[in-house]
């Protein structure tokens, strides 16, 4: 129901139903250097988006990352005040990050620049230089951002949930020591260009104002530079999240405390990938969730609980996350606890599927609207080794999902036996109250 100016109600008309998922004409070829390049026309601005994906598992976290900061600070022939003046030309910019999966350099041009834009990157790939003086300013950058994330209790309380799921696996550990961090050379970083930031096993995918075919030759004759051959850069397989006793990690005199659990999920592509999303929605993947509703609306225990399906190379899990006050934590882990067996226990009704269904398809549809959008996607599913056809694919599951579908999936990964979890706060305030609720492993002292 809704209101006129003179406060008349109306009656709002019901959904059509979600329009199907039109893909854009594209191009693709594997270049003889071993990279992959993906061209997509989405004409929607006289711009070009690039994202190319280079596998980086099995590096050091620190190196990587400083790697990236500084892959943009000069090369032998150009200074890094003189790509930027480049870059500048063309109307756009590049950047580089890192993860545990992946180099990502992503940035934008102007459609009738994309030449210029793909020679500076064809330098920085081939011939970059990691002055010793960039790589000392981003060293103390990045250490002073790891001490202040170091501070934070969410980022201690995931860095320690991942170590927990993970044991050895390089996905135990998100962010570096800032020891470790100051430890890294100039040539460490060029050498690790020189060994891991090959063509071969990389993928680049430019989205916008162009023509695919011409637009891959394009990159075909200004990356014919970039050579090298880095071998198996494969992840392997992370363990799935193992159910056990919660950790209790200590924070003396705490005001809040910090809760993350871990869930089984399947990997990006599997059928169940689909049903899954839509169960995750309805108990705490959007704001309409009934976690959401529970910790939030009802019980003013949480401002924000977020559930999310994280997928990574080796392995998918199901992310849960909240911060509570001290005083509900123990309430605040039992009715999350209720809310996972619940939808464990019980079909969720059509409605709440259809709502689901309907945002999923929504957001889907929403994030391939613009060119950044869609390159972030399709960027994101190269790295999988999957297409926008995977896009398609994955909309009709999300249509066809049926109640059964998705209470099957919420039985299979989301039942509250199958969780990992770690909670961050005063021990001596919440720990007695919930090792009544759950098994529990207390570790003392506090971690900041």
């Amino acid at each position: 129901m809704s209101a006129d100016a003179n406060g008349r109600g109306h009656v709002l008309p019901d959904l059509g139903p979600a329009a199907p998922l039109a893909l854009p004409a594209r191009a693709e070829t594997v270049l003889p250097c071993g990279l992959t390049v993906v061209a997509i026309a989405r004409r929607t601005a006289p711009l070009v988006e690039l994202r190319l994906w280079v596998p980086m598992a099995l590096v050091d976290v620190a190196a990587g990352a400083l790697l990236a900061q500084t892959l943009f600070s000069g090369t032998g022939t150009r200074s890094a005040t003189e790509i930027a003046v480049e870059l500048q030309a063309a109307g756009g910019t590049l950047g580089g990050r890192a993860d545990p999966d992946r180099w990502l350099v992503s940035g934008h041009c102007l459609a009738s620049r994309l030449d210029r834009l793909l020679e500076v990157l064809a330098d920085v790939l081939g011939d970059a230089a990691y002055p010793e003086y960039a790589v000392s300013v981003e060293r103390g950058r990045l250490a002073d951002r790891v001490r202040v994330a170091l501070s934070q209790p969410s980022h201690l309380a995931r860095a320690e949930l991942l170590k927990r799921l993970y044991g050895d696996h390089p996905y135990a550990v998100e962010t570096p020591g800032p020891e470790r961090v100051n430890a890294v050379t100039a040539e460490e970083v060029r050498t690790l260009h020189g060994r891991r930031m090959c063509p071969g096993g990389a993928t680049l995918v430019l989205v916008g104002d162009l023509d695919p075919d011409d637009a891959v030759e394009l990159v075909a004759r200004r990356l014919d530079r970039w050579t090298g051959s880095c071998g198996d850069t494969r992840m392997p397989a992370a363990p799935p999240p193992s159910p056990g006793p919660l950790l209790l990690m200590d924070r003396p005199g705490a005001v809040q405390s910090s809760m993350r659990l871990a869930l089984p999920a399947p990997v990006r592509d599997h059928p169940d990938n689909a049903p899954l999303q839509l169960a995750n929605l309805i108990f705490g993947g959007y704001f309409c969730s009934r976690w959401m509703e529970n910790l939030r609306e009802d019980k003013g225990y949480s401002y924000g609980p977020s559930s999310v399906i994280d997928h990574s190379l080796g392995g998918s899990a199901v992310m849960l996350s909240a911060n509570v006050a001290t005083e509900v934590t123990a309430p605040a882990l039992v009715e999350t606890l209720y809310e996972l067996g619940r939808i464990a226990a019980l079909p969720p009704s059509p409605a709440e599927v259809e709502r689901a269904r309907r945002y999923a398809v929504g957001t889907l549809q929403v994030g391939m609207a613009t060119q950044a959008g869609l390159a972030g996607l399709a960027g994101t599913l190269a790295g999988f080794g999957l297409r926008l056809d995977y896009l398609a694919l994955h909309a009709e599951r999300l249509a066809s999902a049926t109640v059964e579908d998705v209470h099957r999936v919420a039985v299979t990964y989301l039942g509250p036996g199958r969780a990992a979890g770690v909670v961050l706060g005063d021990i001596e305030r919440i720990g007695r109250c919930i090792a009544a609720v759950t098994p529990v492993e207390i570790r003392q002292g506090s971690p900041i």
